[in-house]
């Protein structure tokens, strides 16, 4: 939809903008209805309407079916960084290594906070390059949707051989963490200790299963999140693949400047 950058629209988004950004609309506050904005504005319900729309857009309010547009509940951002690998939190705990922030807070993952399917499927061109074996091999699928206090906040879905895992907990597909600190503690028990990753991350519109999975509001993006396990020698033990909501997390790193 195209509106026009000075048209009475964007001049009432504009104003409804101003007015969430500042508080005076707080988070879960219900907008003038159509009605009322047309009656403030002098304008007609169609362009009263589609001020909510490019508000909608930007995820800045959602709708309700039968009773309007309400001021999108903020949710917690939660900070990541390389941290959250920390050898210690996965050796002597009983965390995933994506739940740092919550460790650092005093909570400790509960079961019921991560579920997931396992599976074996076909490797596809992504998963085969990373974990070097043929397209179409065999290869573990281990599938969550993480939650917090009851909101959906991520995907990661991991795959490894089937050597790598077969009979350990990282092929059951109870709710919760994999064993005692996740699946880095099972492959360290194992004898494929994790000793070096590599993450790519990229932006990209969700797709409509992930708003649908995810709760999206309309315009928001996904953060996706790619990232390879070595062992100290080089062997790739594990490739994963992230989805994660945009406004819910930041990506934080400290490093020396290399030569």
């Amino acid at each position: 939809m195209h509106i026009d950058q000075h048209s009475p629209a964007r001049r009432i988004a504009a104003d409804l903008r101003a007015d969430i950004t500042a508080g005076r609309l707080p988070a879960g506050g219900k907008l003038p209805s159509v009605r009322d904005l047309a009656d403030r504005y002098s304008v007609s319900r169609n362009t009263a309407s589609k001020a909510l729309i490019l508000l909608k857009t930007e995820g800045l309010v959602v709708t309700r079916h039968g009773s309007g547009a309400y001021v999108r509940e903020s949710h917690p951002i939660r900070r990541l960084g390389p941290d959250r690998y920390a050898r210690h939190r996965w050796e002597r705990t009983t965390v995933e290594v994506f739940a740092t922030e919550q460790l650092e807070s005093g909570s400790a993952q509960q079961q019921g906070h991560q579920t997931q399917d396992v599976s074996l499927v076909a490797a596809d061109e992504l998963t085969a390059a990373a974990l070097g074996v043929e397209v179409g091999s065999s290869v573990y699928e281990r599938a969550r949707v993480m939650t917090r206090d009851g909101i959906p906040t991520h995907t990661m879905t991991s795959y490894y051989r089937p050597g790598d895992v077969e009979g350990t907990p990282l092929v059951d597909s109870s709710p919760g963490i994999a064993g005692q600190g996740g699946g880095f503690r099972v492959l360290a028990d194992k004898g494929l200790s994790p000793h070096e990753i590599a993450e790519e991350l990229h932006a990209r519109m969700p797709t409509a299963d992930e708003t649908l999975l995810l709760d999206l509001p309309s315009g928001e993006p996904v953060v996706e999140v790619r990232r390879v396990t070595r062992t100290a020698d080089g062997r790739v033990v594990e490739y994963a693949r992230g989805v994660h909501a945009a406004s819910r997390f930041v990506w934080s790193y400290a490093f020396t400047i290399p030569d």
